[in-house]
Parts: C-alpha cells; sequence; structure tokens
C-alpha cells in the first residue's frame, strides 16, 4: 500500500519535472545508498525530490522524501530453558513524506502561505500524521549569498496513533486495538535559511514545528552542499526529529545523517 502511495506521488509529480524545463521550475533530486555485508549486514537507502518556483506574484515548493533501511536486530530467545542470542534481519526504518506550499505575494517581502505537509512512518508514535494550515511569510534576507524566511500561522492536523498490544487472560494472549484517530488545532512556523559560503559550497537549514495541545512536532534538516558542476552536488545532511507525545519503548528524538548524490535541474 505505501508502495502504491508513493508511486502515485512520484505520478503526480512528473508535470512538475516538464515544466521545470521550461524555466519556470526548478529542483533538485538526492539520492544516498549503503549496504554491508560480511560481519555485519544491513541496507538503507533514502531519496528527496523538491521542486519550487518564485516570480512577482507566487512563490511555490513541492517535495517528496523516503527512507528505507534494514539491519541485523539482535533478540534473546529461550531455547531448552536457556537463554539464546540470535540475530534477525529486519525493517529499522520505513518513512515517506511529502508536503507542497504556495505562497502568494502581497509586496516584494510578504506573502499569503498555505501548506501541506503529509507522512507515514512505521517506527514512529503514529501510524501517519497530515496537517493543513494557512498563514503569514515574511522573506527578511534575500540576495546572492544570503536567504532567510519565516512562516506562521494557524493549521490543522490530524493523526493516527499505532494500535496498542495488551496481554489479556490467563495464560496471556495478545490483543491489539485500532486507536482512535486524533484530530487538533496546531500552530504552524518555519524558518529557511540558505547561506553561500564560496562559489560552489552553501549552507542551508530549514526548521519545522507544527505545535498542538496533544502533540508538538519539530523538524529540523541542516545541510552543506559542494557543487562538483553546474548538476552534481555533494551534500551531508543531519536531520532532528522530535514528538513530545510517544508511546512506551518509543523514543521522543530521531537523528538522521546522510551523504547523498545531489542532481539539479
Amino acid at each position: 500500500m505505501k508502495q502504491t502511495l508513493l508511486a502515485s506521488a512520484l505520478l503526480l509529480a512528473a508535470p512538475f519535472v516538464a515544466h521545470a524545463d521550461d524555466g519556470d521550475w526548478s529542483g533538485s533530486g538526492e539520492l544516498g545508498l549503503a549496504a554491508a555485508r560480511g560481519n555485519s549486514k544491513s541496507e538503507n537507502v533514502n531519496a528527496k525530490l523538491q521542486f519550487k518556483k518564485e516570480d512577482d506574484v507566487w512563490k511555490d515548493n513541492f517535495y517528496l522524501n523516503a527512507l528505507r533501511s534494514k539491519g541485523e536486530v539482535k533478540t534473546t530467545i529461550v531455547q531448552n530453558g536457556q537463554p539464546v542470542a540470535v540475530s534477525n534481519f529486519q525493517l529499522t526504518s520505513n518513512r515517506y513524506e511529502g508536503g507542497a506550499s504556495a505562497g502568494f505575494k502581497l509586496d516584494e517581502r510578504s506573502y499569503i502561505v498555505g501548506a501541506v505537509r503529509y507522512e507515514n512512518d512505521d517506527f514512529s508514535p503514529f501510524q501517519y500524521q497530515w496537517t493543513t494550515s494557512v498563514g503569514y511569510g515574511y522573506t527578511a534576507i534575500k540576495n546572492e549569498s544570503t536567504e532567510l524566511a519565516f512562516e506562521i500561522g494557524p493549521g490543522y492536523k490530524r493523526a493516527q496513533p499505532i494500535d496498542k498490544t495488551t496481554a489479556v487472560g490467563n495464560p496471556p494472549v495478545l490483543v491489539t486495538t485500532r486507536q482512535d484517530a486524533e484530530s487538533e488545532a496546531v500552530g504552524r512556523g518555519l524558518i529557511a535559511y540558505r547561506q553561500k559560503l564560496t562559489d560552489n559550497t552553501a549552507f542551508e537549514n530549514t526548521l519545522l514545528v507544527e505545535a498542538g495541545s496533544s502533540n508538538r512536532f519539530l523538524q529540523n534538516d541542516a545541510g552543506l552542499a559542494v557543487n562538483m558542476n553546474k548538476k552534481l552536488a555533494l551534500k551531508l545532511g543531519f536531520q532532528v526529529r522530535h514528538n513530545s507525545e510517544t508511546t512506551a519503548g518509543t523514543k521522543q528524538t530521531d537523528e538522521l545523517l546522510t551523504t547523498n548524490l545531489v542532481y539539479n535541474f
């Protein structure tokens, strides 16, 4: 099902790729792969696709992200009354995310922005969560070397908590109960910063906050890109994601370090 949703999203992105050739849209694609065999076994892939357009009236952005990893997970089982350590090759990360925003410019710096974001993460407190919002944006700095923009406004969020599993009866039997979806009003804030360090090196940082009464979601993406030519670049990225609401055995904060090949178009 998740693969079908991702494929559908990529098909929807096709018109943006077509328009990118006429000079109105620009974009980038990132891909990172790693695999290990031998004393340890692991596989992981992360991919990003982004399109953006800005003219005298509109400031638009569209993106798709995917992360999938497998690794050896050590567990303990009981054999003949004795604990035995075993390793299984299991899925350790599986997340798909997409979002878009459209900003209508009021003047050279100010704009009204509508945004939507959806994610499906098998290793978070929620099976899925989506947010839609409207707000005010302001471009504080924009020149050849520096860009800094702020967005803030109210929104609406809906999330499906992961299923709850409990032991019932004697002997105990595991029973899985589907939790009710949660909806709430949230405040959305975004800070986007880009600094050109040299002719071929740039630093980017984007901070997104979606805060409600039941959960506060924060995501910070920092990246350092080094251009090899006009089309290709190498990018080192560091992402921090935080959910204030967690379930037993789930950490509030996730960190991800990536090294990707970037294609600009």
